[in-house]
């Protein structure tokens, strides 16, 4: 383990090894992850029933942090919340008082103030959550929910929770990511997850401009073309063009990009017959996928969705778990 990844997991283990923060995949390990994934399952019925609730947070006050606009995440992490009976606060940051000046730290406090229990955050700027976790008052829970290209870990989890519903498990799986990883926070986290749960290949197919400087670093293989990079694939994971995050002409035109590198029927026939199609989403018809693909008996995108919530509740739970378990552990140390 190297020292980042030690790092990451003592800030996000409490001392018996819960988790208390759920930060990054960095420095967590199978038993954990697989854990998350367990936990997950068992809440899926919970959104079958007549009344959507299990009281594990009852008391607890939930706090969306959302320095970014998020439709989905945000909603997601608001229904996994409530089903979790804990009352849900949504920022609003765009009015907040950190528009008008006020410092991060101070906006922090004085929520710590109202006696929040757990912050999820997204933001654009990378570490965020990680400061955040290193300064809140001890007993609070921090939730990454995306910081700028770094990390996305519960987007990563929902996947491979949809992974492991469809494929039985990771062992001798081939997964290609496909479209642009050098801005993806989600391709990160996915990939970092991939291989600690056991998959056989991790596969990038993208062109060179959107691929990391770093990319051999990243525990995976590299295509440049989409015939090559998709055979003998298992799970496709479309990633949408981040025009927002883009500096400088990456690409020659977005019609260009589809051309070579959107899925669509002729090139999925490349993978396996039986390669089962993701897409984090927000989707963008005819830019990376096809609507036939996007749409088809193949896709698993909306299982995707509905896998939020309870891959959510489960990191929320766990992490509040983890943070009481710490709190008691503390307590018989000053009796």
């Amino acid at each position: 383990m190297t020292t980042t990844d030690a790092s990451a997991r003592a800030l996000q283990l409490n001392d018996q090894g819960q988790l208390r923060h759920f930060l990054t995949i960095d420095g967590l390990d199978r038993e954990l992850l697989t854990r998350i994934l367990d936990t997950a399952d068992s809440f899926i019925e919970v959104g079958e029933r007549r009344i959507k609730k299990v009281p594990l947070l009852r008391g607890c006050t939930v706090v969306n942090l959302f320095f970014e606009s998020s439709t989905r995440t945000r909603s997601t992490f608001e229904l996994a919340a409530k089903r979790l009976s804990a009352d849900v606060l949504n920022l609003d940051i765009s009015t907040s008082a950190t528009s008008k000046g006020e410092s991060l730290s101070d906006t922090l406090l004085n929520l710590e103030a109202m006696a929040s229990d757990m912050f999820v955050v997204r933001h654009s700027r990378s570490g965020a959550p990680h400061f955040i976790a290193q300064s809140v008052t001890p007993g609070v829970a921090i939730i990454n929910a995306g910081d700028g290209r770094h990390a996305h870990p519960t987007q990563a989890m929902l996947d491979m929770l949809t992974i492991r519903q469809h494929k039985g498990g990771f062992e001798g799986l081939k997964v290609a990511i496909v479209g642009d990883i050098l801005h993806s926070r989600v391709a990160r986290s996915q990939i970092q997850a991939l291989n600690v749960l056991g998959a056989e290949e991790v596969r990038l197919i993208a062109p060179s401009t959107l691929l990391p400087t770093d990319v051999e670093s990243l525990g995976c293989t590299v295509a440049y073309d989409m015939r090559s990079g998709l055979k003998d694939i298992d799970v496709i994971i479309m990633l949408r063009l981040q025009r927002e995050r883009m500096e400088g002409a990456l690409l020659p035109s977005e019609r260009e990009f589809y051309k070579v590198y959107g899925l669509n029927t002729e090139k999925l026939a490349y993978a396996k017959p039986d390669a089962i199609v993701m897409h984090p989403g927000p989707i963008n018809r005819g830019v990376e996928i096809e609507s036939a693909v996007a749409d088809g008996p193949r896709s698993v995108i909306l299982n995707q969705v509905t896998n939020g919530i309870a891959i959510r509740m489960a990191v929320m739970s766990m992490a509040m778990g983890g943070q009481r378990a710490q709190r008691g552990q503390d307590a018989e140390g000053q009796a």
